[in-house]
């Protein structure tokens, strides 16, 4: 249904005087780097710190420290000769350089509204470095920042409403916790469908499946025997000493087969909170579980760059436009129009 911006749900309302105390600043993310809209040259910090070098070495000089969410410039990249050999990538940023392991590649791209919605809700991308998502508790408490939402994340839009700022905010229904919070709709792009539909669609399944090489980090998608895909992947951290109360945060060796796949994932603790240092990973795109007793999946990336070196608690990390390939060639055939498509799809072998 339309929205209608005129008769908005009491609880969404707020007094006058609280109103007069806001700004839209407080409510939408200032880059200052409105001359970078539409292009690719800056990164967010993706880590609690990063060192700019003098050199594209981590063993020369260390200038100074950049923060968590800061925005950088990135005037080139570099491969360097002084590697690490797994990701060699670097970028100079100004004063130095920062090896690209922490940094993601942003861009600020404002967005057409979209103003209608079906029941189920359509799938969106955030398209801003980062924005901050709301929620309204009562005409006492007024708003509340939630989770911070990052670039490329996922996410389910299920309507617009007015926000904190008067201005027009989508409403987010979260997976994992089933509540909902809101993000200014500028800063969101609602996905098409037809950038969802299935690829090799007409291949049959069997002739489908991946192999992930633990040893290697590498992921390959095969096609009756032909190589598809053939990238860097981040499997599971063993854990130093494995406590076996906890679940292993190794990926899982063997042969699986994809059951469940999601657009959009809350991963997590599953904890409500606006501390962009807990361990809350709300909009992991294109989700595959292969490996259901401990939650397995393949799944895009937006907290770190450091593919081809372990990183994650057991799932496998892809770079984001690679596991939205994967997560359209594999099965079970989804169209990305459901929160979750279940089935005995394509095998996943783990060596």
């Amino acid at each position: 249904m339309k929205a209608d911006f005129n008769s908005r749900r009491n609880f969404l309302k707020l007094s006058a005087a609280t109103l007069a105390a806001m700004t839209t600043q407080g409510f939408r993310p200032f880059f200052n780097l409105e001359h970078e809209q539409k292009s690719n040259l800056i990164a967010r910090i993706a880590r609690d710190s990063a060192s700019v070098y003098s050199q594209p070495n981590d063993e020369s000089r260390i200038l100074y420290q950049r923060y968590r969410d800061e925005i950088v410039n990135v005037y080139s990249e570099v491969v360097s000769e002084a590697g690490p050999g797994y990701n060699p990538l670097w970028y100079r940023v100004w004063g130095g350089y920062i090896h690209s392991a922490y940094l993601q590649r942003v861009a600020i791209n404002y967005n057409s509204i979209h103003e209608s919605f079906p029941e189920q809700g359509l799938v969106g991308e955030i398209t801003v470095p980062f924005t901050q998502s709301m929620r309204y508790l009562n005409t006492m408490n007024g708003w509340e920042p939630v989770y911070r939402l990052y670039y490329e994340s996922i996410h389910w839009v299920m309507s617009i409403e007015e926000g904190p700022d008067k201005e027009p905010w989508y409403v987010l229904k979260d997976e994992l916790l089933n509540v909902d919070y809101l993000v200014p709709a500028q800063h969101v792009r609602i996905i098409p469908k037809e950038e969802m539909e299935p690829i090799a669609a007409d291949v049959p399944a069997y002739k489908k499946h991946i192999e992930v090489s633990i040893a290697h980090q590498t992921l390959k998608a095969y096609e009756d025997g032909n190589i598809v895909l053939n990238t860097k992947i981040s499997s599971g951290v063993p854990m130093i000493n494995p406590d076996p109360t906890l679940i292993p945060t190794d990926t899982p060796r063997g042969s699986f087969y994809i059951q469940s796949k999601l657009p959009s994932k809350h991963m997590g603790d599953g904890h409500l909170t606006s501390d962009i240092y807990a361990y809350e990973l709300p909009g992991v795109p294109w989700a595959a579980f292969f490996e259901p007793e401990t939650g397995v999946a393949i799944h895009g990336t937006y907290w770190h760059h450091n593919f081809g070196m372990r990183m994650s608690r057991g799932c496998i990390n892809m770079k984001t436009e690679e596991a939205k390939w994967l997560f359209r060639w594999s099965t079970p055939t989804t169209y990305g129009d459901k929160v979750e498509t279940r089935g005995l799809g394509t095998q996943v072998i783990v060596t």
